[in-house]
């Protein structure tokens, strides 16, 4: 009877330890499908925008993802009783001398036309930029990357403040990061031309651009994009890869190489 009572206890013993590591193997399979999700193409939410920040510096770009992630559901959070315009708050470099957030409190008076714009000379933290050829065609590792497009920066001057004349902020350090071509160029430019069609429109709008930095690196992994107008015809809150189909980087010195294996979607529909 008692061989019996033990073969009965050995055999619970070895289900409860089964169920566990099924459990175990479950949650575990779990977090892992979860962060994949993120990286390919989730929204993010977090408490603040700290704990934000340090979840989106925290993504890897995942071949042939979207390249953009949508923000605590594309809502910007940001409230048009706060706008103080028109001027633009630039964020101090950090101690590694790397762009932060910029914010903008923009109207119909700082939109201008991009012909004509100054040259920039500015060298950003791990600026390493080369031309190479990716299947096909001539691709421009980096760009000097506005954070606030210069085309919004009109008549104010370089500290941001209304100065009617000024051409707007072309090679301002606090504005300028490395950014990839395809960043700049493409995927940033849908959402900044919804704010010029506010401002057109003569809407006042925020506009808080933050260069998300995976700790001490020099490059950045991303930008991070909130805009809303008082017209209503903006509220977004979007996450940006610092991503070039076909070039690897190395976020840490900004430094990059061909690499077909990396594969960036264009296809955003």
């Amino acid at each position: 009877m008692a061989r019996r009572r033990k073969q009965t206890v050995s055999l619970f013993s070895l289900a409860t330890t089964l169920l566990v590591a099924v459990v175990a193997w479950g949650y575990h399979a779990w977090q892992d499908q979860e962060a994949a999700g993120d990286s390919a193409g989730q929204t993010i939410v977090a408490t603040s925008d700290q704990a934000t920040y340090e979840k989106l510096a925290g993504l890897d770009y995942v071949n042939d993802s979207a390249p953009i992630l949508t923000v605590d559901h594309n809502r910007s959070g940001l409230a048009m009783k706060d706008w103080a315009g028109p001027k633009i708050s630039y964020g101090d470099l950090d101690r590694l001398n790397r762009t932060t957030t910029v914010t903008g409190d923009l109207d119909q008076r700082t939109l201008i036309r991009s012909e004509g714009r100054p040259s920039q000379s500015w060298t950003p933290t791990g600026w390493h930029n080369q031309y190479s050829w990716v299947n096909g065609r001539r691709v421009n590792r980096q760009n000097r990357g506005h954070l606030i497009a210069y085309t919004v920066s009109g008549n104010l001057d370089q500290d941001g403040r209304y100065k009617p004349g000024e051409l707007g902020s072309s090679d301002n350090p606090k504005n300028l990061a490395a950014q990839t071509e395809y960043a700049n160029q493409v995927l940033m430019q849908s959402y900044e031309e919804a704010v010029r069609d506010a401002l057109a429109a003569k809407a006042e709008v925020i506009y808080k651009v933050t260069t998300v930095f995976r700790g001490d690196e020099l490059m950045p992994r991303g930008y991070w994009l909130r805009a809303k107008s008082s017209n209503g015809a903006v509220d977004f809150n979007v996450y940006i890869y610092n991503v070039q189909d076909g070039i690897r980087y190395d976020y840490t010195t900004g430094r990059s190489r061909v690499d077909r294996t990396v594969q960036v979607k264009t296809d955003l529909n």
